[in-house]
């Protein structure tokens, strides 16, 4: 397991999950075993998830560089890519088109706009809205991300009104073709997250990919509305809820997590990148829920 990397060349940022390295006009992107949730990085790493996460980025940039140009230059090992460096766009390109997460939160608590766009009322958890909507955010180093308009955008002087335009263009054909894609194997994308970035005067899509830890992954042959998805999805909202009921939520010293849990969180790492890349099915992974995992661990307490 690979918590931290000290390569021979200049440290370009440590970030939450990747460790980036500077070779002049390109980076390299070291994938750790490290987990972030909340904003916060857990003590414990998450066995094979920096070489899962890495092999689905890869699989991802190359097919959809037709569609939109990305960052993606070569996969130097299992864990690590090379990619060209660019300067980021400090949003958060996030397009939802299912009710869950923080929207289904805010919708619960009476709340029927969603980035400008009016939601009827009624609507039940997870279930797909009348159409997609981008809900972009500000990208921050610490803290939480904060929602931001377009109109905020264009005068914080992070975009041009031109660059908004052809960015949440690309973010919706992007999605809809992730969402095909993973629709094929058996797979629902309710909502991701993409950045950008500009490199000699051009927009490029740069970090990653929807995986595990920037998208949610739905097994569509259990997926029923008005339900939690988390006992059959692939991406790291299963964590988050386990840490919600046992009390966490990003304040305070981070919980060291018990093995079962780590077991149950790799699974679903190197299960995203089987099944959207062909090579596995969902019911071959023997995913607990978070109810089971509970039952299991107060078990082992006795």
């Amino acid at each position: 397991m690979v918590l931290e990397t000290h390569l021979r060349f200049p440290l370009f940022k440590r970030g939450k999950v990747r460790d980036l390295y500077d070779l002049g006009d390109s980076l390299l992107i070291v994938s750790t075993d490290r987990i972030s949730v909340f904003d916060v990085n857990l003590p414990d790493g998450i066995p094979n998830k920096g070489e899962a996460l890495n092999r689905l980025s890869a699989y991802w940039f190359e097919r959809t560089k037709k569609i939109f140009p990305n960052h993606f230059l070569d996969c130097v090992d299992h864990r690590t890519m090379k990619v060209l460096k660019a300067e980021r766009i400090d949003i958060e390109w996030v397009a939802r088109s299912h009710l869950y997460g923080s929207a289904w939160r805010a919708y619960e608590q009476g709340g029927r706009t969603l980035s400008g766009v009016r939601l009827p009322s009624g609507l039940r958890l997870a279930e797909e809205l009348p159409e997609t909507i981008l809900t972009p955010t500000t990208k921050t180093e610490v803290g939480h991300d904060v929602e931001i308009t377009r109109d905020q955008a264009i005068g914080r002087k992070l975009v041009s009104a031109e660059e908004w335009n052809r960015l949440k263009e690309a973010t919706f054909k992007l999605f809809e073709f992730y969402r095909r894609e993973a629709g094929s194997k058996g797979v629902i994308i309710p909502d991701f997250k993409l950045e950008y970035g500009r490199l000699k005067g051009e927009l490029i899509q740069i970090d990653e990919p929807p995986t595990h830890d920037s998208a949610r992954f739905w097994a569509k042959k259990y997926y029923r509305v008005g339900e939690q998805q988390e006992g059959h999805a692939l991406d790291k909202e299963f964590l988050r809820e386990y840490l919600r009921r046992t009390g966490f939520t990003g304040e305070g010293k981070p919980p060291k997590l018990p093995p079962l849990v780590i077991e149950e969180v790799s699974k679903r790492c190197v299960g995203a990148y089987k099944v959207l890349t062909g090579k596995g099915k969902i019911e071959d992974l023997n995913l607990k829920n978070v109810d089971q995992l509970i039952v299991e661990l107060s078990k082992q307490k006795r």
